[in-house]
């Protein structure tokens, strides 16, 4: 099994801001040192959803701070970037790291319309915008010089200096919710996060992305690897009791939901509609806080003691499933409790699955 360290902690206010941001930092460092094989940083802008909300100057902190684990984006919102810029953006950070960079990308936030409408845009091309941004992007790792003259982008440019470290460029990545989209990914060969998704359906996403990387023509060598790095994402929290997870998950949560859901209907244009299908408890804003508290946490989290929650890891890992993101700060949760909670992990629970018989 591997463990991503992923971050999306909330800062209350403007005033907690400096605070929050060097918090996540110290996270981050940290979950490396307790076994953590990735440091996941995703981007939220303008609410204090995402602490530091720009993960690009993040991951360079991050990249100066540490010198094992790799380093990645869940994700980079695709559409809010000019790919040029972004090119050069991450190539120096695959060099600051030394090769230890992991690009993951999607169009943007599926439910923060106000996120698109800052930069001048609507989420309404997203796809297309995201479609031809990749492109360049990948493009202008790997031509050179390189031309492209599309319906968003038209550029011209000699050469990406420096170049990435890792060539052609680094595994890129893709945030997938539908089934379609695995199978469109297995068939490209393009390693994938599959967000929140409840056990009972892993192993049907699994059967998918295999049949679709079968049916790319990738060799079995691609393919078991591709398979081992398809993760999930879930809330982490290792407590010492049963009573202290429970409580402090629960309230964690409930100020995690009640924020998400007072900027969206206090920011999002009335013209806004979230696509029928993105849509569940967690999200809807019409099931009430604890309802939808009580379903994420009994479909995408880990949480109670270390005993439990390495029976959690064993449930996914039989479920065919190797590589877990973990969400280790959130909502109200304190910095303290969130460190005491990685140290937990680390010393109690990432040792018994670097054991091939665990």
């Amino acid at each position: 099994m591997k463990f991503g360290w992923m971050t999306l902690s909330l800062s209350p206010t403007p005033a907690e801001d400096l605070a929050s941001v060097h918090q996540q930092l110290d996270q981050g460092v940290f979950a490396e040192a307790m076994g953590f094989d990735y440091l996941w940083l995703t981007e939220h802008n303008f609410t204090g959803e995402c602490a530091y909300a720009d993960p690009i100057p993040f991951a360079g902190a991050l990249a100066a701070r540490t010198s094992r684990v790799r380093i990645g984006f869940a994700v980079i919102e695709m559409a809010l970037h000019h790919p040029v810029r972004l090119a050069i953006q991450l190539a120096v950070l695959d060099n600051l790291s030394r090769g230890r960079l992991e690009v993951g990308i999607g169009r943007g936030s599926t439910y923060n319309e106000y996120e698109y409408m800052a930069f001048g845009l609507r989420s309404d091309d997203s796809r297309e915008r995201m479609d031809e941004a990749i492109e360049v992007l990948t493009r202008a790792w790997t031509e050179e010089p390189f031309v492209h003259d599309g319906k968003f982008f038209s550029v011209r440019l000699p050469s990406v200096r420096p170049r990435p470290v890792q060539r052609p460029h680094p595994p890129i990545w893709r945030s997938v919710i539908a089934p379609e989209s695995l199978v469109e990914c297995g068939r490209a060969g393009v390693p994938v996060m599959m967000s929140r998704v409840a056990n009972a359906r892993i192993p049907e996403r699994l059967a998918r992305y295999r049949e679709s990387l079968e049916a790319g023509g990738h060799d079995m060598a691609t393919q078991r690897r591709l398979l081992a790095e398809a993760s999930v994402w879930r809330f982490l929290y290792v407590a010492d009791s049963e009573a202290q997870a429970e409580d402090d998950v629960f309230e964690a949560t409930l100020h995690y939901r009640q924020h998400m859901h007072h900027v969206r209907e206090a920011y999002n244009p009335p013209d806004f509609r979230v696509n029928a299908a993105a849509m569940n408890p967690w999200m809807d804003p019409a099931v009430s806080h604890p309802d939808g508290v009580r379903f994420v946490l009994e479909t995408g989290a880990l949480y109670g003691t270390p005993k439990r929650v390495a029976e959690q890891i064993a449930a996914l890992r039989d479920l065919g499933l190797g590589h877990v993101m973990c969400q280790a700060s959130w909502g109200g949760l304190t910095h303290d409790k969130a460190m005491a909670s990685l140290r937990r992990f680390g010393e109690h629970v990432v040792p018994a699955f670097r054991d091939s018989s665990a």
